[in-house]
């Protein structure tokens, strides 16, 4: 019989954060098939207009968030601690935090360009 799969354990409170702007960091763990994030944003920070082949799903467990959805940003809906989105592959998305606030994406498939600091959307908005 073939050896099983190794399970790991992670601690959010013993991981670094990840400085992503003077106003979002996050913290990235990352299986094969997924990917899980907390996210922490400040008051007034901007997560730009941006699109990913990757199913999101956002449950926010502190603050609120207002998401601006599709190509235009006609639609509009808050997400508020408790609350979960989910964000269908390649649909435009962007998100403004209301209050200080802890929110917990996850992806399928991973999102690559956070593994490797492609992930310029943060800085360059638009793109």
């Amino acid at each position: 019989m073939p050896d099983s799969p190794a399970a790991t354990l992670h601690r959010w409170a013993d991981m670094p954060k990840e400085p992503v702007t003077d106003q979002i960091d996050r913290r990235v763990v990352t299986g094969e098939h997924m990917m899980i994030a907390h996210v922490y944003l400040e008051k007034g920070s901007v997560v730009p207009q941006h699109s990913h082949h990757n199913e999101q799903i956002t449950y926010v467990l502190e603050g609120a968030l207002r998401f601006f959805l599709g190509p235009d940003r006609d639609r509009q809906v808050d997400v508020r601690a408790g609350e979960v989105l989910v964000i269908p592959p390649n649909l435009p998305h962007e998100a403004e935090a209301l209050e200080d606030t802890l929110d917990v994406d996850v992806f399928s498939p991973p999102r690559q360009d956070w593994l490797d600091g492609t992930d310029t959307y943060f800085h360059n908005p638009r793109e």
